[in-house]
């Protein structure tokens, strides 16, 4: 299991609109935006196209960066945060991706 469990449920039913949609309520004010990057990494590598059509999986290493600028872009622009942008990164996907290369390579 990834994650605190159960955190993210304690989290939204105490700020409710955390989960609010920005397109049909607008943004509101956000001072600090915190953002794990293992999700972004992941989505702009692994996740679907725009369209929702089939997973977009990066060709290459720039292909790769170019996804992950250009999503951050895209939420910084739509969040706006005015003091802080906070970009966390905790080295586990190195781990899983290690994991997924070994257990792949003997058959697991």
């Amino acid at each position: 299991a990834m994650g605190v469990p159960k955190f993210y449920r304690w989290v939204s039913e105490r700020y409710p609109r955390l989960n609010q949609g920005v397109k049909d309520h607008g943004c509101p004010d956000v001072d600090h935006l915190y953002l794990d990057m293992n999700g972004v990494v992941h989505n702009c590598t692994h996740g679907q196209d725009e369209d929702g059509g089939g997973a977009h999986g990066a060709a290459d290493e720039e292909a790769m960066f170019q996804k992950i600028f250009a999503y951050l872009d895209k939420i910084v622009e739509l969040i706006k945060p005015k003091k802080l942008l906070y970009m966390a990164v905790d080295g586990e996907l190195r781990k899983q991706r290690k994991k997924r290369v070994t257990k792949n390579e003997t058959g697991d």
